[in-house]
Formats: C-alpha cells, structure tokens, sequence
C-alpha cells in the first residue's frame, strides 16, 4: 500500500561544461511513496524546477538514477521515458498550458485519446472527472471563457486523466489570487487523497506547505528535510 513511486538517487544537473558549468543539484536523493504528498520548496533559482523536470523525466541528470514504480527511468530509451511519462506521470504547472481552441472536456480527453483509448470512454472519463473538480456545468466552455481558477482545475483534471501514480505540479495556484488559491489548493489535495497518488508539489506559499505530509527544499544543490 505505502510502495515507492518515485526514488531519486544521488541525482545530480550541471549546465555547460569547464569554468562556466553551473552545478545546479549536487546529489540528491528522494523518494515518494504512494499516498504521500512532499512540498518542495526554495527560493527562486535554486533548482526546484530542474529538480521536477527530471523526476518528471523532462530533463536527464548529469548523474544519478530514477526510479518510477520500481522501473529504472535512467536506463530507458527515448520512447520508452516518454511512455512512462505518459501512463505513470501527471503534471500541473502555473501557467495551466490548455489548447484555446478546444473545450474543457476535449482538454482533459486528450490524454486518453493520445493513450489509445476510445473516444466515447474518453469523453465519459473526462466528464467524470471535471464534475469532480466542480466543472460539470462548464465542460463545453473554452478556456478563454474560463476563470483562472476554472483553468487550473481543467489542468488538474487533465493532469489525472491516464490515471497516474505521480503527480508533479510547478506553483500549481501561484497565478491565483488568494482566495482562488486556496480553493484550488484544496480541491488538488482532497483528490489526491482520495486517489491514493504520491504528488511533489513546488510552491513559494509555506500556508500550502504546512497542509503536507511533508516538506524538503533544495539549498545550495542539496535537498533538505524542512
């Protein structure tokens, strides 16, 4: 019940090479189990998000090993990396990242359909999990007739779509004001809970911080336990 989903071992991210290579993470290790949800925290430019892009498996580390539900990510071709991504890995980002010209349910069914499945089941999934998210009434809007709030829990929903075991989300309220923040939040959380998904949540806001299991930040390339 309480399995590893995500390992990071002796992980490490340098850019360039020789005098100006700048060692962004230094060795870090992490790991996730399922139903677990870690804020990840730090200031701006300290490597939060280079840290999610490779446990996303978006960015390849310098060194180091990633484990996804026991699978080494590290050892996988291109295609084999991207469909893991696909089936084991949902994301969230600030900026919600939706296609304007297609609706709420047609959003949250593209991962589905680019998974294979059929477009009837699709659209019966999507529906069902924008009317978890509160949007049952807005599922034929687009995005542009969508408040901010509404757009980010679209991309949640879409995040959770192919049925991951890992979230990821990048300052996933931090274009809300408060009040939308907080609701968003929440809601984020309490489907997490329910689902039962291991989640690495990065957030500037230490009130969201505080509501999870727990809390590691990246200082100087290292990860420490807040």
């Amino acid at each position: 019940m309480n399995s590893t989903v995500l390992e990071l071992a002796k992980i490490e991210r340098t850019y360039g090479r020789g005098e100006t290579a700048l060692r962004v993470l230094k060795g870090i290790d992490l790991a996730i189990k399922a139903g677990e949800i870690v804020a990840l925290i730090g200031p701006s430019g300290s490597g939060k998000s280079t840290l999610l892009h490779i446990a996303g498996l978006l960015d390849t580390p310098t060194k180091g090993r990633i484990t996804v539900q026991g699978r080494n990510a590290s050892k996988m071709s291109d295609g084999e990396r991207t469909r893991l991504r696909r089936d084991a890995m949902g994301f969230v980002y600030q900026a919600h990242l939706l296609l304007p010209d297609f609706t709420a349910l047609e959003n949250v069914m593209m991962p589905r359909l680019l998974a294979g499945v059929k477009t009837d089941v699709a659209r019966a999934d999507a529906a069902a999990l924008l009317m978890r998210v509160g949007l049952g009434h807005r599922m034929t809007h687009r995005p542009g007739q969508l408040s901010g709030g509404e757009q980010q829990r679209v991309a949640i929903a879409r995040a959770l779509a192919n049925r991951p075991a890992l979230l990821l989300a990048d300052e996933p309220t931090g274009n809300l004001d408060p009040a939308t923040a907080d609701n968003v939040f929440a809601e984020l959380i309490k489907i997490v809970r329910e689902t039962g998904l291991a989640a690495l949540i990065a957030t500037h806001n230490p009130e969201l911080a505080a509501q999870m299991d727990r809390r590691v930040s990246v200082r100087n390339g290292l990860l420490v336990e807040e």
